[in-house]
């Protein structure tokens, strides 16, 4: 039913029929994104593909590359910075994915486009011709020598290194965006880029430039619906990681009697509790009520050696809580099936893959 999978996983496996792709940690570029949700609907059948976002993994993957050269460096954080936007832009995001490997795309009518969340839940448009004008404005005057991050902190005012060495601190349009701030900036170049008033030379690791379009755009400036980016909070982030690691105990009261077993076992044998069994161990037997041994070696970082070496007192435990309060257990409403039963879907499965 579910396979937890590296991101090597599927390379020579023709499995069509997979419904869906869901990235727990963000990909380092948008190519591994999109190759990795291509597992989803090979059969023609809807495929959804669910990633969670949290800065952190960004933050994570940019440690990653700390060590290698300048050049990789440079390369693997505009490839990074390409997935945060889409991550969190709110345009219709096949579109904004098939425009990062040059194709077209209509949001409206398109295969598929009513699947995407953002067409589904609009945010809210705002008119941005004049800020459009400023920004492309402003990429010419920088004579095309910034990518995104350098063109939005000469929009709102702020000097780094590359600008005061361009000397850019210094040019009356430095600081004329300042009434918007960096996310808002941010999202419109994103959308900008999508709409071919810009695009990003990929020779020199993504610098602005203007296209005919966009020259056009200054000389003869149209309405520009703009839609706001997601936002994501670093607060929200922390809630999110914390809630993940809180308990899902089903049972609170086994949950009681077995650490208090286990703090018996431990003092009897000499060793930390932890020693015996981990918390998340005994959250899944709070979970699971497994009453024999065999059950046991099933519950998470228990495994054979343990179960038999101190699993007799606790299997022991949980049967007589069982029996006590007529529980139902998980293990009671699965259906065993035979040997020759899973054979016959073995051979079924494999005709089925070739």
């Amino acid at each position: 039913e579910v396979v937890v999978a590296t991101i090597a996983f599927g390379m020579g496996i023709d499995k069509p029929d997979v419904r869906f792709v869901i990235h727990h940690d963000i990909p380092k570029s948008l190519e591994s994104y999109y190759q990795e949700t291509g597992r989803a609907g090979r059969d023609g059948g809807e495929g959804h593909c669910i990633a969670y976002y949290s800065y952190k993994d960004v933050e994570k993957l940019e440690k990653f590359m700390a060590g290698k050269p300048v050049a990789e460096q440079e390369i693997g954080f505009a490839l990074l910075q390409e997935v945060v936007a889409y991550a969190e832009t709110s345009m219709s995001r096949r579109k904004f994915l098939l425009h990062y490997f040059g194709e077209e795309f209509d949001a409206e009518t398109g295969e598929g486009a009513d699947m995407d969340d953002n067409v589904r839940n609009p945010k809210s448009k705002t008119e941005a011709q004049a800020q459009v004008k400023l920004l492309l404005e402003v990429v010419r005057d920088t004579k095309h020598l910034y990518k995104s991050k350098e063109i939005v902190f000469t929009l709102i005012g702020r000097v780094n290194a590359i600008i005061k060495a361009h000397r850019t601190d210094t040019q009356p349009f430095f600081g004329c965006g300042k009434a918007f701030d960096e996310r808002y900036w941010m999202a419109l170049i994103r959308q900008v880029l999508v709409d071919g008033l810009l695009h990003k030379d990929i020779e020199t690791y993504g610098i602005l430039k203007l296209s005919e379009k966009g020259h056009a755009f200054i000389a003869s400036p149209h309405s520009f619906m703009m839609s706001e980016d997601h936002e994501y909070s670093e607060s929200e982030d922390e809630t999110i990681v914390a809630a993940s690691k809180a308990t899902g105990t089903a049972d609170e009261t086994l949950m009681a009697m077995l650490k208090e077993l286990r703090k018996k076992v431990a003092k009897q044998l000499g060793v930390p509790p932890f020693v015996v069994f981990q918390d998340p161990s005994l959250e899944d037997m709070a979970l699971k009520y497994p009453i024999t041994i065999d059950e046991l070696t099933n519950i998470h970082g228990v495994g054979e050696g343990k179960a038999k070496k101190y699993g007799k007192d606790f299997v022991a435990l949980i049967a007589r809580y069982v029996a006590d309060n007529d529980i139902i257990r998980p293990d009671d409403l699965v259906v065993k099936s035979t040997g020759a039963n899973s054979s016959n879907k073995l051979y079924i499965i494999q005709n089925i893959d070739r």
